[in-house]
């Protein structure tokens, strides 16, 4: 293979070549402007007349050489040529210098490893460093008795080997090129596959979430219904019986009255006998003034209900009072349209009670249910914060992380102004929303809330931590882009 070094530089030879001997070709011979063919002896001004005509290359013959037994070094001079018009060509046996209009050239007397070797150009000096394929001294550094057929026959073998060599590297090159092009190929085939087999399971995940929320939604709706229906049922039958003890009454207390005016009947009969005609009237005047007898009955007693359910020996006034204003609150708040509050009993339709009853599920892991009590809450009062706040907890361990990121937002507009008392509860929304956005690989986004989460609370570690983890991962994907 062919080398070609222009400008100052160092690099290795490539090729394998061989050199010759000082003036190989013999054309300092017969000729006083050129110097002797000893390597290394310091040439003389040649004489114009005597030098060749413009066209031919001067061949260099003052270059120095000297050797170890692992390698040889090389000095040839530049004489004031530009470096970047120097050519360098190397191969096992041979070496080759052209920098015009001078030439250096050296059939070698031994192989050399001309993969290793090296070349620096610099300084109006070339420095040749020749690794030895043999670990020996040489005699010389050139051929000796080579006429011009050997020097252009190993010319031409040079040429030949150093394109065989150049072909098949450009080939290696090529198929090596063509390797990683269907690697690649391959690479990207296998991420775009993973890619859309992800999006597919989300896509999957979603229908089957939608699918079993709208089954719940079609069971509480049922289950709505049919409570109705029983309460209806129930309602309707008190009514019956309400009328058919009314009805009883009334049919007691004309029983009553008939046999009451039949004893009175009697009794005006008995007097009529006893007495004369005269005190008759008046005795009928006094009978008919006696009130008549009280029929058997019963009476319902209705007590109003105590609005606290507490027993008066357990109740703290300062409790009830605080009860009752958010019993108040929840009662204005409360939409009595609404089928999953028929069956509550009246303390469990407080929203405190009911967020109460969902943190107490989220600790069990029953995340499902605990989002029921928070939704139910948020029914009865949606201007409390910590309700969206608990329900996004739960959509990030359910992994609904768009609900999530919608709650957070909630509970962050509802926790205004940002005092010291608020303070803890915007950290998490920040930080929950934030982890929602990083699920979702919105990295950039998920960064952003993680540092508003520490300008709250700056000396928290696991925030910190959490962060610098999200700066890792952008940079990394932005490397990678």
């Amino acid at each position: 293979m062919k080398r070609r070094w222009k400008g100052r530089a160092r690099g290795t030879l490539g090729t394998r070549g061989a050199a010759a001997g000082p003036d190989p070709e013999g054309l300092a011979l017969g000729n006083p402007g050129f110097p002797s063919n000893r390597a290394g002896a310091c040439p003389k001004q040649p004489n114009p007349r005597l030098l060749p005509p413009p066209e031919m290359p001067l061949q260099v013959s003052d270059y120095t050489w000297q050797q170890t037994k692992t390698s040889v070094f090389i000095s040839v001079p530049l004489r004031g040529v530009s470096v970047r018009d120097a050519d360098v060509f190397c191969t096992e046996n041979y070496l080759k210098v052209n920098f015009p209009p001078f030439l250096f050239e050296v059939f070698l007397c031994a192989p050399i490893d001309d993969e290793n070797s090296k070349a620096k150009i610099g300084n109006d000096t070339i420095i040749f460093t020749l690794y030895k394929k043999e670990v020996a001294m040489w005699e010389t550094l050139s051929l000796s008795g080579v006429d011009k057929e050997m020097m252009q026959r190993i010319r031409e073998k040079s040429i030949l080997q150093a394109q065989e060599r150049a072909k098949e590297a450009t080939e290696a090159k090529a198929a090596a090129r063509r390797e990683d092009q269907k690697y690649a190929l391959n690479v990207m085939m296998q991420i775009e596959e993973e890619e859309r087999k992800k999006i597919e399971d989300m896509k999957e995940n979603e229908r089957m979430k939608a699918t079993k929320e709208l089954e719940a939604w079609k069971e509480c709706q049922r289950k709505a219904e049919e409570q109705e229906r029983i309460h209806r049922e129930e309602k309707f039958c008190e009514q019956e019986k309400q009328i058919e003890e009314e009805r009883k009454k009334l049919k007691h207390k004309s029983h009553t009255r008939i046999s009451a005016s039949r004893n009175l009947a009697i009794k005006a009969t008995k007097v009529f006998k006893r007495r004369n005609s005269e005190n008759i009237f008046l005795e009928k005047l006094k009978e008919n003034s006696i009130p008549a007898p009280r029929s058997v009955g019963s009476i319902k007693i209705n007590f109003t209900p105590r609005v606290f359910p507490t027993a008066l020996r357990e109740s703290q006034v300062a409790e009830e009072e605080e009860w009752l204003h958010k019993q108040a609150e929840a009662r204005r708040a409360l939409n009595t349209n609404i089928p999953e509050l028929s069956d509550l009993k009246e303390e469990e339709k407080n929203p405190e009670w009911l967020k109460d009853k969902g943190n107490k599920l989220f600790a069990t892991e029953n995340y499902l249910a605990a989002i029921n009590a928070y939704n139910l809450a948020i029914r009865l009062n949606n201007k409390i914060p910590l309700l969206y706040l608990n329900r996004a907890a739960c959509h990030l361990k359910l992994k609904n992380l768009h609900k999530a990121i919608e709650d957070s937002s909630k509970a962050l507009e509802l926790l205004t102004p940002p005092v010291a008392d608020n303070a803890n509860g915007r950290m998490k929304a920040h930080i929950r929303r934030g982890t929602a956005f990083c699920q979702l690989e919105l990295y950039v986004e998920g960064l952003q809330d993680y540092e508003a989460a520490l300008k709250i609370d700056p000396s928290n570690e696991i925030v910190q931590n959490d962060a610098e983890k999200i700066r890792n991962i952008i940079q990394g994907t932005e490397l990678k882009s």
